[in-house]
């Protein structure tokens, strides 16, 4: 829809809203009630930021006396082979193939939504999985990934994806049967970024008694549940210094949350400058500190992409490169199509050979190697300066001998300065590489039709 305002134009993106316990009218699986329940009446939970990631304690909540997941059923299901379309379409949503269904299902974690949620939902319409953006009520039943993220609505059995678009843009629509619940506030809705690092164990909020907090080992369904009093303080550490993603690790290691006062969350390797409440406040579980960090430092790689780890470029002008928006990408790997390679490759042959000259922001040290496969050696300063200019050599009919461009009379006075300056090394260093390339961290969404996998191009695919 589009809401016109003035002489400016502001698009707004449709959003179903998805009650707890309202069955879908295009589910995957029939919502009878016997592949998953919704709780229904949780009201939402204040959020403390509308970006969170998915190791935040707190985020989400469990119970120790209600099974709000069927796995096994839902396995069975998706591997009947009278479901084999269902089942292909389910795995390319998720991105596996559908003999790895059952694989993928062991290593999801039943949850229950403590915030109304966005995500990005799947009907199942006409042999195809049809993607539409939704908001979750507080209580509905969830399996999360090991990044934290909503994956499967248990009652149904809909595929869901990450929610893509700007959350502050969007116009809930209230129909079939989902009317506006108590306690909705636009302003509280939840996106949920992926943790820096897979989870290991998901600390919930227990529903039935909100003093006890329940520990839950990623891939199980509650049987391994440990507890521990929810009411328990712990210290905000000191996390200036620190980056983003390893501030809010610590404070995930003391059951709080980090939270973050701009629209993005900033790049993971984005230093902390400092918190609020600062070091030395106690908190209980699931409270959350305020983050300040360095607006000019970090990759623009970290949590924003969902990679959870630092770029390693293998020399500093590979860093400047890795500086995209889109988080690492093809950026992050020194060597690949670049100008740089095209021209050292004639040169020594040996990965340190190719290393050495990058880096050091001396180009005409990498364009001495055209001339011969050892004129990347070091030692090649000695020879060039021992042959007397008052004596050339005869010239050379072979142009490809690497001493008839290392001799000409003026290389004798200058040699000591600048070893290496022929005469022909100097027209490659056009061929430096250029921060202009960061035109590929355009966001990978502008081209869906290439990913099927991913669940980012279901609507270009789904003629197929």
């Amino acid at each position: 829809m589009l809401i016109l305002s003035g002489c400016t134009e502001q698009r707004l993106f449709a959003v179903r809203a998805v009650a707890a316990g309202i069955p879908s009218l295009a589910p995957f699986f029939e919502e009878d009630g016997s592949l998953g329940k919704d709780r229904k009446g949780l009201a939402p939970e204040e959020a403390h930021s509308g970006l969170q990631q998915g190791n935040t304690p707190g985020l989400y909540g469990g119970t120790r006396d209600q099974q709000v997941c069927d796995i096994e059923r839902l396995k069975d299901f998706l591997t009947d082979p009278k479901n084999k379309q269902k089942a292909r379409e389910w795995a390319r949503i998720v991105g596996i193939t559908p003999d790895r269904i059952e694989e993928y299902l062991d290593d999801l974690t039943p949850v229950l939504l403590r915030h109304d949620t966005l995500v990005k939902n799947h009907d199942y319409k006409k042999g195809k999985a049809v993607p539409y953006d939704s908001l979750l009520e507080a209580g509905v039943a969830v399996l999360v990934n090991d990044q934290g993220l909503p994956a499967v609505k248990c009652s149904c059995g809909n595929p869901l994806k990450a929610f893509d678009k700007d959350p502050e843009k969007i116009s809930v629509k209230f129909e079939d049967g989902n009317k506006k619940w108590a306690g909705y506030e636009k302003a509280e809705v939840v996106t949920v970024k992926p943790a820096p690092r897979p989870l290991e164990r998901i600390a919930l909020l227990d529903v039935d008694d909100p003093d006890t907090a329940i520990d839950r080992p990623v891939g199980t369904t509650g049987e391994q549940d440990s507890t521990f009093d929810a009411t328990e303080q712990h210290e905000v550490p000191t996390v200036a210094g620190m980056t983003f993603d390893q501030a809010g690790e610590a404070l995930a290691r003391l059951r709080l949350a980090a939270a973050y006062s701009g629209d993005e969350l900033p790049p993971g390797d984005a230093q902390v400058t400092g918190s609020t409440p600062g070091p030395g406040t106690p908190l209980a579980f699931g409270e959350a500190v305020t983050l300040s960090v360095d607006s000019d430092s970090g990759s623009g790689s970290g949590s924003g992409s969902g990679s959870g780890e630092e770029p390693t470029p293998s020399s500093p002008t590979e860093s400047d490169r890795s500086k995209s928006p889109s988080g690492g990408g093809t950026e992050s790997s020194p060597g690949k199509g670049t100008p740089s390679d095209k021209e050292s490759e004639p040169g020594g042959g040996t990965p340190s050979d190719k290393d050495s000259t990058t880096p050091g922001g001396t180009p005409s040290g990498t364009r001495s190697s055209p001339g011969g496969g050892t004129a990347s050696s070091p030692a090649d300063e000695t020879p060039t300066e021992s042959t007397p200019v008052s004596k050339p050599p005869p010239p050379d009919p072979d142009p490809s001998t690497p001493t008839a461009s290392s001799t000409p009379p003026t290389v004798g006075p200058t040699s000591t300065a600048s070893p290496p300056t022929d005469p022909t090394p100097v027209e490659p260093t056009v061929s430096e590489p250029t921060d202009s390339e960061p035109v590929s961290s355009e966001p990978v969404s502008s081209t869906p039709a290439t990913s099927g996998g991913s669940g980012t191009g279901e609507a270009a695919r789904s003629p197929a």
